[in-house]
């Protein structure tokens, strides 16, 4: 069961669904119509239409009988680990693996690889999240490889999540985009939220949610550009989103640079890449620092874009 409450405090009159859409990211705005429609929404204790106008002080009522659970079983797929130890697991993401099971991906994806490794060696990975992505603290989207870290005890997914939202976990990227951008470093500090129409993708929008991304350039022609980026927030497509709205997008992004499909290097997603990971460990606290070099698709098109460049993942 799905329960929430909010007190909406706005002056400007939103509608019920479009409100829900934006505090509830991870739904589409046809879901939460529906919701609405069935009466499982309501606005001071009122089952109201999904066009509802929203008042000051109104308090709006969630109440979402769960979805039946999807199957999930281990898989023997490869993996790349980092380090292991009896708390946790550091992985090195392959592009093109979804991290954890849905509607759409039920099998082949890192939660079923990790539950098999774990069924394999005797440990378990922490329930304490959603049951589809045991042990998953953070993630990464299907096309961007790199660095993950995944919880094997309850007490190291709980300071984990706490690290996160504290900022404590630096997570660095290599991204290569389009074009160039003026500033050889700064912040992209623009709110995010779903398109209102296209729900696949996120857009910068004051209404948004909060977004940071710091970014700094290290290499470019007159097409191209190299960057590192780190993440102050933790969005969904944070660095793919604030660089298309940039309109410096991420090379070969089929989501946010269809406008530069003729120049696509090939159909294997986004050059984005998670190389560097930092954080205390949850429960020595000791300083654990990770990096892995791009895949070599990444380093196949950067070496054609800009031959003459030596990656270096030090700063």
């Amino acid at each position: 069961m799905l329960e929430k409450s909010y007190e909406y405090h706005d002056d400007k009159s939103l509608r019920l669904d479009r409100y829900l859409s934006q505090r509830l990211d991870s739904y589409s705005r046809s879901e939460i119509a529906q919701w609405i429609k069935t009466g499982q929404v309501k606005v001071n204790k009122q089952v109201v239409k999904p066009s509802y106008r929203l008042n000051p002080m109104d308090k709006i009522s969630l109440a979402i009988e769960e979805e039946q659970k999807l199957p999930i079983v281990g898989e023997s797929l490869d993996l790349d680990i980092v380090y292991e130890d009896k708390d946790l697991l550091v992985i090195n993401k392959a592009k093109g693996m979804v991290v954890h099971p849905s509607k759409g991906h039920l099998s082949g994806t890192l939660v079923n690889a990790l539950l098999a490794y774990a069924q394999k060696n005797h440990f378990t990975l922490s329930d304490l999240g959603d049951y589809y992505r045991p042990g998953i603290v953070h993630r990464l989207d299907k096309d961007t490889s790199g660095l993950m870290v995944v919880a094997k005890s309850d007490q190291a997914y709980q300071a984990l999540l706490e690290d996160l939202a504290n900022h404590q976990v630096d997570r660095k990227y290599l991204a290569l985009i389009y074009g160039y951008l003026p500033d050889k470093q700064g912040a992209i500090d623009i709110p995010l939220r779903r398109h209102p129409k296209d729900r696949m993708r996120y857009v910068g929008d004051p209404l948004g949610k909060e977004a940071v991304t710091h970014f700094k350039q290290i290499a470019r022609t007159e097409d191209y550009a190299l960057l590192r980026l780190s993440l102050e927030t933790g969005r969904t497509h944070q660095i793919r989103a604030h660089l298309a709205y940039l309109d410096h997008p991420v090379v070969d992004d089929p989501l946010y640079a269809k406008a530069y499909q003729q120049r696509f290097f090939s159909q294997q997603g986004q050059c984005l890449h998670a190389y560097e990971l930092s954080f205390n460990h949850p429960i020595t606290k000791e300083k654990l620092r990770f990096q892995v070099k791009p895949p070599k698709s990444f380093m196949t098109i950067l070496n054609k874009v800009l031959p003459n460049y030596v990656l270096q993942l030090e700063e």
